[in-house]
């Protein structure tokens, strides 16, 4: 009995060991690009020309600035897909499905396709000193079916940035739309931030509701230049559940979805 009850441990153990690997894996990890990795080696032992794998946005960045990219990820099994991401230099910053550990990015956990491809959103605030940047990027397209066997991953080729000084022109990319972002973290505890930006000048409200859609908090009454803006909510003092934010700013009106978790 007592080797029979040692081994039912040891097969216990063994089978919680195999679950928190899956589990970590499918959460994200760090250092598997070419800047400083081999790869998902996780999802199998070598990069797969069936999956592609790219990274979009400017080519040119003024110091100190920040810009939006994209990481796609097409091909392969791809009933999921995730990402890791560095950089040469700079501050890479979470936008949509990543997370920060360290100073890289990573997937908060695999994401489904959406029209055949996998997208994760960041930005890169552009070190102060003029110069090069490069961007890494790796990504696997899984069969989500538990364990390893038939994912496949590749590399994204470098992207390459220059960083050029300040022109002492007024040559930004002008805001041409309203948007209201999906805040982030999502969900988080107990703050997150909400971004939006607005194409013209002009009075703009942002609040809180709760989901009964009684007004919970005012984070913005007040004119609000063109551009884009970041906002802090704090949810201190409020019961965990699902919450909605309105922006309205001339005859835009837009409402999103955000979950506070204890």
């Amino acid at each position: 009995m007592k080797n029979f009850n040692n081994g039912l441990f040891f097969l216990s153990f063994f089978v919680v060991g195999i679950a928190f690997i899956i589990y970590a894996n499918s959460t994200g990890k760090t250092g598997s690009t070419l800047k400083n990795g081999n790869g998902c080696d996780c999802h199998g032992p070598s990069a797969s020309t069936g999956v592609n794998v790219s990274i979009t946005g400017p080519s040119v960045m003024e110091v100190g600035k920040t810009e939006d990219f994209k990481v796609t990820i097409t091909g392969g099994p791809l009933s999921r897909g995730g990402t890791n991401v560095a950089s040469s230099a700079g501050v890479l910053n979470p936008i949509e499905g990543l997370k920060k550990l360290g100073d890289e990015l990573t997937h908060i956990s695999p994401r489904s396709p959406q029209n055949n491809s996998v997208t994760f959103e960041f930005s890169l605030t552009a070190p102060t000193n003029p110069g090069t940047v490069t961007l890494f990027a790796v990504g696997n397209s899984v069969n989500n079916d538990g364990n390893s066997t038939g994912d496949q991953w590749n590399f994204a080729p470098n992207k390459v940035i220059s960083v050029e000084p300040a022109t002492g022109i007024n040559d930004f990319n002008p805001v041409l739309s309203y948007q209201l972002k999906q805040n982030y973290p999502n969900p988080f505890n107990p703050s997150t931030g909400i971004n939006f930006q607005i194409p013209n000048s002009g009075f703009v409200t942002l609040k809180v509701y709760d989901i009964i859609g009684n007004e919970i908090a005012t984070l913005v009454n007040d004119f609000k230049e063109s551009g884009s803006h970041t906002v802090e909510f704090n949810a201190s003092g409020l019961t965990s559940g699902v919450y909605f934010y309105k922006l309205d700013s001339g005859t835009f009106s837009d409402i999103k979805k955000m979950i506070l978790t204890r």
